[in-house]
């Protein structure tokens, strides 16, 4: 299992209004690729020195080759929405993670 995680870090004069579209809207769209068998979406508990509210999607994929096709297939779409809806108001960064085991 790969798990496709982006942080996000959103403008507090956005906040609602992105917490909103990513529960709504965005994350259903990344499910709908396909490419993804389920999603979780967290908040990070940290005060940022530079303001804003920080969180956590982490998308589930099979394989690598889903994740991958995501990438080539899908991405560029799905990062304009939020480009064009939030731009200067988000910084995100983008991290591939391979489980090796889980434990409970």
């Amino acid at each position: 299992m790969i798990i496709y995680n982006v942080t996000i870090n959103i403008d507090e004069s956005v906040h609602e209004q992105w917490l909103n579209w990513m529960q709504t809207k965005h994350i259903k769209d990344m499910l709908n690729t396909g490419c993804f068998k389920s999603a979780r979406l967290v908040k990070v508990l940290v005060d940022e020195d530079m303001g804003g509210v920080t969180y956590s999607v982490q998308y589930f994929a099979e394989n690598q080759a889903a994740l991958e096709d995501y990438k080539e297939n899908h991405a560029p779409l799905l990062r304009s929405e939020g480009l064009e809806l939030f731009a200067d108001k988000m910084l995100t960064f983008r991290t591939d993670l391979e489980i090796i085991s889980e434990h409970e």
